[in-house]
């Protein structure tokens, strides 16, 4: 006779009784049905922990930089953030309502973290997490029950999931990726390159030297340059793209345009609100195997460390 294996057997056991809770099934098909959900719910993540930062007016880019009453307001954020993107009805008792069934919304920074008030047992809590360090970040939904909430031990008493329980949580989406905050990942260095010139236009110049071939968000654009006009500073006729041309660099934004570049090249395609940097060479015998792109009427290539700076072709020309 074959040994049971308890955990195995209570797993699907959980696994049964979350299939029948008809109300958290039914909200996790309203909310993975809409249309580009994942990407719209990471879109509103990235853009809440840009909007606390606020870059363009105080150059930070890291979460540790936030005061703490900064921190504590994110989970508000968020949960205004989420149902002004996907049109959430108010909850009379919770935050939401979603296919007509009341639901709680609670995020947290720190995996695990989230604060559950008394108010919510026997509601649902959609538990949002993001890690800007980590660039992940999980949506999910819980049925709030006593013997699965540790103790508040707050003055307000509020809840928070056992480690234990937290098998019971119902994963929407899980270590999803959230739109990279490139200067988070940049070498210690590199980023310290960017941010000494006291000038906004050439510290644009060096971000785009120093990251290229990444997505480089609108708000990274803003944050470097900390200047209200900070896209003319991106373009030509004085920006960062006329004045890395003769670097060989090009600067490619979201234009359809410039995506299909991108592409051509082997590059990641610059989303909505993003741009790609890259220096390019003119296609040679050496570069048989490379990814290449006609411009100017020339066949050009992604640089290698050995080929001498030239200057770049123009860019195809604007067209979304």
């Amino acid at each position: 006779m074959l040994p049971i294996d308890i955990h195995a057997a209570q797993n699907i056991a959980l696994s049964e009784e979350l299939r029948r809770d008809a109300e958290l099934q039914t909200v996790r098909a309203e909310l993975v049905s809409m249309e580009h959900s994942k990407e719209r719910f990471a879109a509103v993540l990235r853009n809440t922990i840009d909007q606390l930062l606020n870059g363009e007016n105080t150059g930070r880019y890291a979460w540790e930089s936030l005061y703490k009453t900064e921190r504590t307001h994110a989970g508000t954020l968020v949960e205004i953030n989420l149902q002004r993107e996907f049109k959430f009805s108010d909850g009379a008792a919770m935050d939401y309502r979603i296919a007509g069934i009341e639901v709680d919304c609670k995020y947290s920074q720190s995996f695990g973290g989230w604060m559950i008030p008394p108010e919510a047992r026997g509601h649902l809590c959609l538990l949002v997490w993001a890690n800007d360090n980590e660039s992940l970040w999980s949506a999910g939904l819980f049925r709030v029950r006593d013997e699965w909430l540790n103790r508040g031990g707050n003055r307000d008493a509020k809840l928070t999931v056992k480690a234990i329980h937290r098998d019971k949580i119902l994963w929407l989406w899980r270590d999803a990726a959230l739109p990279e905050n490139v200067l988070l990942h940049m070498a210690p260095s590199d980023c310290a390159a960017v941010f000494a010139p006291q000038s906004g236009q050439q510290r644009l110049n060096e971000l785009f030297r120093r990251a290229q071939k990444r997505r480089i968000s609108r708000n990274v654009v803003r944050t470097v340059a900390q200047q209200k006009d900070y896209m003319k500073r991106v373009r030509g006729n004085g920006g960062s793209r006329s004045a890395l041309q003769p670097e060989g660099i090009l600067i490619m934004g979201d234009y359809d345009s410039h995506r299909t570049t991108a592409e051509q090249l082997g590059l990641l395609p610059p989303r909505e609100g993003e741009f790609v940097s890259v220096r390019v060479a003119r296609s040679r015998p050496h570069h048989q195997d490379a990814p290449q792109v006609v411009l100017d009427g020339q066949a050009w290539v992604v640089a290698t460390p050995d080929d001498e700076p030239e200057t770049a072709p123009s860019l195809p020309s604007h067209k979304k």
